[in-house]
């Protein structure tokens, strides 16, 4: 396999389209169920200001839930076939050969695998994070605080269990208002319905920079690992 330079950052364009985004900026607007943005369990508007909802296991928004997790899903089988160790590294997973007998997986075999056994594979290894909606209003909402995504600070361990984040753009037009991750020295600039997939450890430190002229919508969450007894069972 040829070295290459990658920074494992990778945005899927159009993997939501333009009216179903629309659709959901505006449920958001009508809901007035947004609250105040928090980091890491508490509300720090110096860090993150923004008016977020939590939709996961709302049940007038599992519609919107299942459609962004099948939109995050497509961009995840892609993201793996580029970084096969994204999925194999971690885990020392098998596969029965032609005679049925196990053997580790290798990098091709991910990158070579048929739609249905990757799906098959991911549904056993990761488990979609709760999804956040977010709104930052035009010149005064962002995240401007340099962050990454793991920390060991819940009880349950599951911020540690979250492998890769993603973000996916509800609209754009408001300037400025990147994604910039602070060591690739990259800013990905916000397009309506583009899907946003990076590391969540602190290679991949980032911020949210401040939307100028409009106000700036996203839905993120990440792709986590199962818990360990899902994994491997009780013993």
């Amino acid at each position: 396999m040829t070295a290459t330079t990658a920074d494992f950052i990778e945005v899927y364009p159009d993997a939501l389209d333009a009216d179903t985004c629309r659709a959901i900026v505006a449920r958001f607007d009508a809901s007035g169920q947004d609250q105040p943005g928090r980091v890491g369990g508490g509300h720090y508007p110096e860090l993150k200001h923004s008016r977020d909802i939590s939709i996961s296991g709302q049940a007038d928004w599992r519609d919107v839930e299942q459609r962004l997790n099948l939109a995050v899903l497509t961009g995840l089988l892609q993201y793996l076939r580029t970084y096969p160790f994204s999925l194999i590294a971690p885990l020392m997973l098998q596969q029965p050969d032609a005679d049925g007998t196990l053997r580790r997986l290798r990098y091709d075999d991910v990158a070579n695998m048929d739609e249905a056994a990757l799906m098959k594979l991911v549904m056993k290894v990761f488990v979609p994070g709760k999804i956040n909606l977010q709104r930052y209003a035009a010149g005064e909402g962002g995240y401007p605080y340099w962050h990454c995504e793991l920390f060991p600070k819940a009880a349950d361990a599951e911020t540690l269990h979250r492998h890769v984040l993603w973000t996916i753009y509800l609209n754009d037009g408001f300037g400025a208002g990147e994604t910039e991750f602070f060591h690739q020295q990259r800013k990905i600039v916000p397009r309506t319905g583009s899907l946003l997939i990076a590391p969540t450890a602190f290679t991949h430190t980032h911020r949210g920079n401040r939307p100028l002229h409009g106000d700036k919508y996203i839905a993120t969450s990440w792709v986590l690992f199962q818990r360990a007894e899902r994994l491997y069972g009780n013993g």
